[in-house]
C-alpha cells in the first residue's frame, strides 16, 4: 500500500467514545502512513431528544449552532469532524422501501458534510471506510464517489432488533455494493463472503501498551480485601452478552474462589441474586486506564459469553488482553476461539467451568505465561492493518480502473 493515501472513516463509535474502539485504533495505525479523517456519527432527532444533557452531545450541538468548529486535529495525519446536518429518526419505520427512500435523504445530508471536511483538507480520490454502518452510509459510496469502499464488520449486529427490521434487507445490499469487505473473525468473513466475493479476514489488535505484563501496577482499593485466587471478567455485564449461569456455577462450585465481574451492568445483571453471593464482587465501570489494575490482579480470567446470534461470530478482544497480562484463560467455545490454539482452556458448558478454572490455576507458570504474552504480542493493530493493505492492493491490482 502506497504511503500518502487519504482515508476517511465513518462507523458507529464517535471519537469521544470512552471505551475501546476497533475503528478508533485502526484509524491511528492508518495514521502513521496516511491522512485520515474519522468522522464522528451525525446527530438524529432522538438522540437529540433523549442525550441532550450528555455533554458530548451539547458540545455537537454547539458545532451544529457554529459556536464551536465542526474540525479537530488529535495529532499529526489525523483530524476528527462532527457533521453539522441533522439526520431524520427513522429505524421506526416498519415498512423497509419507505425506510429507505427516507435514508438516501439522511445520507445525502451526510455526504454533503463529509464532502465539506474533505475539501477543507485538501482530500482527494480518498479510500471510504465504513465501521458497520449499515444504514446511514448506505448510500455513500454512490453519493461521494471514493476510489475504494470498504465495508467493516466487526459485529454481527443483525442479532440485535434495532438492526434486524431494516438490516436484514439492507446489510446484504450493503455488503454487495463495497469494493471490498473485511472482518475481524472468520465468522464474519464467511458471512460477508456470502454477498461478495472479495471479502478478507484482517483479523484483531490489541493495544499491548496498555495491558503490558511488564508493568507495576496499583492495587485497586476495592479489590484489596478480596481473598485469592480471583477469578476475573472485564467488560460490559449484559444480560445479552453473559451467561449468567457460568458466573453463578463457578460461585456457588468454588466457595473459596472470588469472583470479580468490572463493567457496567445492565438491568438484568443489577437485579439478579447474583449480588446475594458472598464470593462474586461487582466494582462496577472503571476508566479505561484502570482496566489493567484489576486484570493484573486477577488468578485466571473468564469469557463467560452466552452464544447467541449477535456473539457467535464476535472475536473476543477481552482474550487478548487478558493473554497480553500473562493471565490463564477459559472461555466458552466459539469458532473464533481457534486463533489462540492451545494458549487457553475452553468450556463447552457452564459446568465445565469450575474444573477447567482448578486446572488454570494448577498448570499456570512462568512458561506458559510467557507464552501467552507472546501471542497477544502477535495480534497487533500493525498486523492487522497490514492485512487491510494487502486486500487494498489486491483489489487495485485486479481492477486497473480503481487503481488511478
Amino acid at each position: 500500500m502506497e504511503k500518502g493515501t487519504d482515508f476517511v472513516i465513518v462507523g458507529l463509535s464517535p471519537w469521544y467514545i470512552d471505551i475501546g474502539s476497533n475503528c478508533k485504533s485502526i484509524a491511528r495505525e492508518l495514521s502513521r502512513n496516511h491522512r485520515v479523517l474519522y468522522v464522528n456519527m451525525p446527530l438524529d432527532n432522538a438522540t437529540i431528544l433523549q442525550q441532550k444533557d450528555h455533554p458530548e452531545i451539547r458540545k455537537h450541538l454547539d458545532i451544529v449552532k457554529g459556536i464551536q468548529p465542526a474540525l479537530y486535529e488529535i495529532q499529526p495525519n489525523l483530524w476528527n469532524y462532527y457533521p453539522t446536518g441533522i439526520l431524520r429518526s427513522i429505524n421506526w419505520i416498519p415498512f423497509t422501501p419507505l425506510f429507505s427512500f427516507l435514508n438516501r435523504y439522511n445520507s445525502r445530508r451526510f455526504a454533503a458534510d463529509i464532502r465539506r471536511a474533505t475539501r477543507q483538507l485538501g482530500f482527494s480520490n480518498y479510500i471510504l471506510f465504513n465501521d458497520n454502518d449499515i444504514f446511514r452510509s448506505f448510500y455513500l459510496k454512490d453519493l461521494l464517489d471514493p476510489r475504494l469502499y470498504i465495508y467493516y464488520s466487526r459485529d454481527n449486529l443483525l442479532g440485535v432488533n434495532y438492526w434486524k427490521r431494516h438490516g436484514a434487507t439492507i446489510e446484504p445490499r450493503h455488503i454487495a455494493k463495497a469494493d471490498i469487505a473485511v472482518a475481524n473473525s472468520h465468522y464474519l468473513t464467511d458471512y460477508l463472503r456470502r454477498h461478495n466475493p472479495n471479502s478478507y479476514y484482517m483479523g484483531q489488535g490489541c493495544d499491548t501498551t496498555l495491558f503490558d505484563a511488564g508493568k507495576t501496577y496499583p492495587m485497586p482499593q476495592d479489590l484489596a480485601n478480596i481473598p485469592h485466587p480471583i477469578i476475573g471478567y472485564i467488560g460490559a455485564i449484559s444480560s445479552l452478552r453473559l451467561d449468567e449461569q457460568v458466573i453463578r456455577e463457578i460461585a456457588v462450585s468454588r466457595p473459596g474462589y472470588s469472583v470479580v465481574l468490572v463493567g457496567p451492568e445492565d438491568d438484568h445483571f443489577t437485579g439478579s441474586t447474583l449480588h446475594d453471593l458472598p464470593n462474586i464482587h461487582f466494582p462496577g465501570k472503571k476508566p479505561l486506564s484502570e482496566l489493567p489494575w484489576y486484570s493484573a490482579r486477577f488468578d485466571v480470567c473468564i469469557n463467560p459469553q452466552l452464544i447467541n446470534e449477535v456473539t457467535i461470530g464476535n472475536y473476543p478482544l477481552k482474550i487478548d488482553e487478558y493473554l497480553s497480562m500473562g493471565k490463564p484463560v477459559v472461555a466458552t467455545r466459539t469458532q473464533a476461539l481457534g486463533i489462540f490454539g492451545g494458549n487457553i482452556y475452553i468450556a463447552d458448558k457452564p459446568a465445565d467451568y469450575p474444573a477447567l478454572l482448578d486446572k488454570a490455576l494448577a498448570e499456570d507458570n512462568e512458561a506458559s505465561r510467557r507464552s501467552r504474552i507472546a501471542l497477544a504480542a502477535s495480534h497487533t493493530w500493525e498486523n492487522s492493518v497490514k492485512e487491510l493493505y494487502l486486500a487494498i492492493d489486491k483489489t487495485l491490482a485486479t481492477n486497473k480502473t480503481l487503481a488511478t
